[in-house]
């Protein structure tokens, strides 16, 4: 399941995080796997689980994911 880079850009600055969100816009690709780039989100703090809309409806559940 793929999550725009759009949308974890967008949650990184809703937190107050725009040093992380600039470095992700660089880092990921245009289409995210939460699985497949787990390493990447971990390493922006963001939990693969959340954006799959685990158990605190994160950004998948938002997405209807």
């Amino acid at each position: 399941m793929e999550i725009p880079k759009d949308e974890i850009l967008d949650l990184l600055r809703q937190r107050g995080q725009g040093d992380k969100a600039s470095q992700a816009e660089g880092e990921l690709p245009d289409r995210v796997d939460p699985e497949q780039h787990a390493d990447l989100l971990s390493k922006l703090g963001i939990d693969p689980k959340d954006l799959l809309g685990g158990l605190g409806g994160g950004l998948g559940a938002k997405l209807g994911l």
